[in-house]
């Protein structure tokens, strides 16, 4: 069952200088208990798209789209009452950075009651026995002393585990983990990975993993989307990204994650910077760091070609007039 259903969004940023394009028309939807992953370089529109979902973002910016529904109703118009009913009730998202996300004001039991009282009407007391099962559950050692410390008492690894601690609280349909292990040790990493895996299968909630890493990406999501330039470049079930990628972009991420193969070998960076989203050009965004570009790329944007009921890719390459390219491999 479809439970988030997203048409051609746009997010737009007016600033002094111009305005920011960061969003470029993404069609995306998440079916009931799905882990989906959104992949791409930092700029690339990845955690604008999922806060334009739920409006967080300054008043500056212009989110337009032809469609946005959630659990069968339209949301692309709803009112701030209403998004705020579904904020950390039906959908919780993890931030980014733990550190800057909770307030450093108020103690971590105030923050992890806030919203159980709001959303789930329920007393203090209850609000409290609540926390701590939630702080159990997501393996925090001694959660009733952590109740009452402040988030700069607590590790980076501690506080991650407050954030999605929270984020869950409520028994969301839907939970958006926004880079949720950046700037932890390899340990702790896996250790909220799996924790997050866990919280899937218990609770039976849909995810939506955004990172750059797609080594997280691999071992939790069933389909991925690779995003470049406000645009989703490629998409497709895990298997079809990770064994048969059709995008130079994707080429080049995968082509920079270390490998196990036993022998020194040098990682390949993708060369270039990405596009300016102020001036965006007017085809593929990455053209000028693509080796297979074409003049044609740089002259209008290729469609979106499906390649099989799941695998779709953004690419002249994909033409049946266009050179043969393997991955990774020169045009034959």
């Amino acid at each position: 069952m479809r439970l988030l259903d997203i048409k051609n969004l746009h997010t737009t940023f007016d600033i002094h200088v111009g305005s920011v394009q960061a969003v470029r028309g993404i069609d995306l939807y998440v079916d009931e208990g799905e882990t989906i992953g959104i992949v791409g370089e930092s700029g690339s529109g990845k955690s604008v798209s999922m806060l334009s979902l739920l409006r967080l973002l300054p008043g500056y910016a212009r989110i337009e789209a032809d469609s946005i529904i959630f659990a069968g109703q339209e949301i692309k118009n709803a009112s701030v009452r209403q998004l705020r009913r579904l904020s950390g009730n039906q959908i919780g998202m993890v931030f980014q950075d733990p550190m800057t996300c909770l307030n450093p004001l108020f103690s971590v039991g105030h923050q992890m009651m806030e919203p159980l009282k709001i959303h789930k009407k329920i007393s203090k007391q209850e609000a409290y026995a609540r926390s701590i099962q939630m702080l159990k559950t997501v393996d925090m050692p001694d959660p009733e002393i952590r109740m009452k410390q402040y988030p700069h008492e607590l590790s980076g690894g501690m506080r991650q585990r407050v954030m999605i601690a929270i984020a869950v609280a409520c028994d969301p349909r839907l939970v958006i983990a926004d880079e949720p292990t950046t700037a932890l040790d390899v340990t702790i990493q896996a250790q909220i990975l799996e924790l997050l895996q866990n919280l899937k299968s218990r609770q039976k909630m849909a995810t939506i993993m955004i990172t750059h890493d797609l080594g997280v990406i691999a071992g939790m999501c069933s389909r991925v989307m690779v995003m470049y330039g406000g645009r989703i470049v490629e998409e497709g079930a895990a298997r079809e990204v990770f064994y048969a990628p059709r995008h130079p972009y994707t080429w080049g991420l995968l082509r920079s994650i270390p490998q196990k193969t036993g022998k020194k070998q040098k990682l390949i960076p993708i060369p270039g910077s990405p596009p300016d989203l102020i001036a965006p050009p007017p085809g593929c965004p990455f053209e000028p760091r693509c080796p297979h570009a074409m003049h044609i790329c740089r002259r209008a944007m290729p469609e979106n070609r499906a390649l099989s009921d799941t695998h779709k890719v953004c690419c002249y390459l994909m033409d049946e007039n266009a050179p043969k390219v393997r991955w990774g491999g020169a045009a034959h």
